[in-house]
């Protein structure tokens, strides 16, 4: 099989972003989106996604964390495409449920070739430290259009923001995990009636 590898860069006059991916990784992460909670947050994903990751952006960050967070989002959105190519012989369907203390999140993804998102997460607070939570949807928009996914987010509980966020992420890493697998049994067949995703 091929490496799963994909770099890919964005450069606008808002951010500068930088994105390799290697989805058959170790769940290693090397991260300065100059946004230290999204850092934690994408370190989850690759830890329990074991895909490497290496994000490096630059953005308007004196205004706010929007564009930088977004465009991060559209950026690994577009490494991830490029890294699954074609996707014949994958699982392509993923799911995982993620407690942490008293909150508990389910995301489930579908390698669709359709852009979809479905996020339902009622953050108990606006703000978790400087990281204003509003922004986890708009990563995670940019990622399902330009990763041409489907992906279904809900935080079934919590009483902590800072759990659910985390809940949310580490489940995200595990469905890509188990989506993104390779499927012995497919011997290299697309996963659809379709013929193409």
């Amino acid at each position: 099989m091929a490496e799963r590898i994909a770099d890919v860069s964005r450069n606008t006059l808002e951010t500068q972003i930088r994105v390799r991916v290697n989805l058959d990784g170790t769940g290693r992460a090397q991260l300065a989106t100059g946004i230290p909670f999204l850092d934690h947050m994408l370190d989850q994903v690759a830890r329990h996604g074991l895909v490497d990751l290496d994000i490096e952006a630059k953005g308007d960050l004196h205004i706010d964390a929007h564009h930088t967070v977004e465009d991060i989002g559209i950026t690994l959105g577009q490494a991830i495409a490029r890294a699954l190519g074609d996707k014949a012989g994958l699982v392509r369907y993923g799911h995982a449920y993620v407690p942490l203390d008293e909150a508990l999140s389910r995301v489930v993804v579908d390698l669709s070739g359709r852009p979809g998102l479905e996020f339902h997460v009622p953050f108990v607070r606006a703000m978790i430290g400087e990281f204003d939570v509003d922004l986890f949807h708009e990563f995670f928009q940019g990622l399902v259009n330009h990763a041409m996914l489907t992906l279904h987010i809900d935080n079934l509980r919590g009483q902590n923001a800072h759990h659910q966020a985390e809940t949310v992420f580490k489940a995200f890493g595990r469905a890509l995990r188990m989506a993104v697998a390779v499927d012995a049994r497919q011997s290299g067949a697309m996963p659809s009636t379709k013929g193409s995703l």
